[in-house]
């Protein structure tokens, strides 16, 4: 079996691939949002990743995190994993700023607007670039804990 997007994350815009997540990019421009998604087939939850899965996931979790905050500067940013709707673990990654559209309550299924194309496209490209010069960062190199 190979890792496949349910329908719901396979209608994303594909950033680029980590180690062990496909980054996607949520068109809505008024949140800079993007998801890691365990390239792991039959993924439904974290009970579903080894524990070295689970820290590799913590550590793109933690570049994803650090390249939106520097790339788009908010007063929150959100971290979370819920799959309710969409039954493959995917980790959404979202900045926020007081005052757009839903502050201070949730973005799920609230305000949407797509960006234009051109926007869309130089966003995206500009995630891409930070993500892969934050990835050659010694803190999200692997090394072995086991000697």
């Amino acid at each position: 079996m190979t890792f496949e997007l349910v329908a719901g994350l396979a209608a994303k815009d594909y950033v680029t691939d980590l180690p062990l997540c496909r980054v996607l990019f949520e068109n809505n421009k008024y949140y800079p949002w993007i998801f890691l998604v365990p390239r792991k087939e039959n993924t439904k939850n974290m009970t579903n990743l080894t524990m070295d899965e689970r820290i590799e996931l913590m550590r793109e979790i933690a570049l994803a995190e650090n390249v939106m905050l520097r790339l788009f500067p908010s007063d929150q940013d959100n971290v979370a994993m819920i799959g309710n709707m969409t039954p493959q673990l995917h980790v959404h990654i979202v900045c926020r700023k007081k005052g757009d559209p839903d502050w201070p309550g949730t973005v799920w299924n609230n305000a949407s607007a797509p960006y234009d194309e051109n926007t869309k496209k130089e966003t995206i490209a500009k995630i891409k670039a930070a993500i892969e010069a934050e990835m050659l960062l010694p803190q999200y190199q692997i090394t072995s804990t086991k000697g």
